[in-house]
């Protein structure tokens, strides 16, 4: 016989902040881990995304022991040994998706997930139809910096675009337009090539980037675009990476990422250098400092590609040494 005595299970009562010192804070270990920025971290916390040993945490302050405690964000466990901090530069090919979650197709974290151990997340988002240079991380610091406005990190975006160019609307482009109801911050746009069947390239440096902003953009002054390429993120150059390819950042390199903008030498050179044309006497950019010019095989081939490397079997990259 059914009993309808029963009582509703009892939701977890969430843990407070402890006020023992030990172990470390677990807003910070989710951004050591990649999993988000300190604050956005925090946020998670807050919102009870985050258990620790089953139970319910709400307080960002909470200490815990990262190699004991069991530590789940969002339904995904977190390993119990400290990963070493990896950051990798993506050329990401069109149609894959910026995101962990790969329930809406193949995604950047797909890609590199067999060549590295890390958890590494994209920093940022490059949109499913463009292609270009992406951070991949599970360095919390670095992302905060990446993705905070007041560390000026500016990346600088080829499009190729149809429609009749006039003066007018690459004033617009470089105007302070409205989008989405938000009055964006205004854009460096320069006139890279004019073509004579109204195909034109142009180069984009954003100091903030929105959703799609660059398209919306061009939409608004009356241009398709048909092709776009992030070419540059802060001091990081395209140079002659192919889609799918990669390489781990340096040290150098790293420490150059966290700095504030105006703590940087600035950036020289043509926008030619960076993805641009390359006419007879224009050279691509000049070899970074301390930067490795061989990249592994690419994780997928484009379509220019001889049919002799089509038909040569497939080699996973080798994985690098971790530091």
């Amino acid at each position: 016989m059914r009993n309808n005595n029963t009582t509703p299970r009892a939701a977890p009562t969430p843990q407070k902040a402890s006020k023992d010192t030990a172990g470390e804070r677990l807003q910070n270990i989710l951004s050591h881990r990649g999993v988000a920025s300190r604050r956005h971290a925090a946020e998670m916390i807050e919102q009870g995304l985050v258990t620790v040993n089953g139970t319910l945490v709400t307080e960002p302050g909470f200490r815990v022991n990262p190699e004991a405690d069991e530590i789940v964000a969002s339904g995904v466990r977190l390993p119990k040994a400290t990963e070493p901090l990896r950051t990798v530069l993506l050329y990401k090919p069109r149609g894959i998706i910026s995101s962990a979650d790969n329930s809406r197709g193949e995604t950047v974290c797909d890609l590199l997930k067999p060549h590295f151990p890390e958890r590494l997340v994209p920093v940022g988002r490059l949109d499913k139809e463009s292609e270009g240079l992406l951070l991949m991380s599970n360095d919390g610091e670095l992302t905060h910096v990446m993705t905070h406005p007041r560390y000026g990190h500016t990346k600088t975006y080829i499009a190729r675009v149809a429609g009749h160019m006039e003066e007018h609307k690459i004033d617009l482009l470089r105007s302070r337009m409205e989008i989405d109801g938000y009055v964006i911050q205004p854009v460096e746009v320069e006139i890279l090539k004019v073509g004579k069947d109204h195909t034109h390239k142009l180069a984009f440096t954003l100091s903030e980037g929105r959703n799609r902003q660059i398209r919306k953009m061009c939409s608004l002054a009356h241009f398709t675009v048909l092709d776009l390429t992030r070419v540059r993120i802060g001091p990081l150059k395209i140079c002659n990476m192919h889609p799918g390819e990669w390489r781990e950042l340096t040290d150098a390199e790293i420490r150059a990422l966290k700095k504030p903008a105006a703590a940087r030498r600035p950036e020289t050179g043509d926008r030619r250098s960076e993805g641009g044309d390359r006419r007879p006497g224009n050279t691509l950019a000049a070899r970074a400092p301390d930067v490795p010019r061989t990249h592994p095989r690419p994780l997928r081939r484009d379509s220019e590609d001889s049919a002799k490397d089509r038909a040569r079997p497939y080699t996973p990259p080798r994985r690098p040494s971790s530091r």
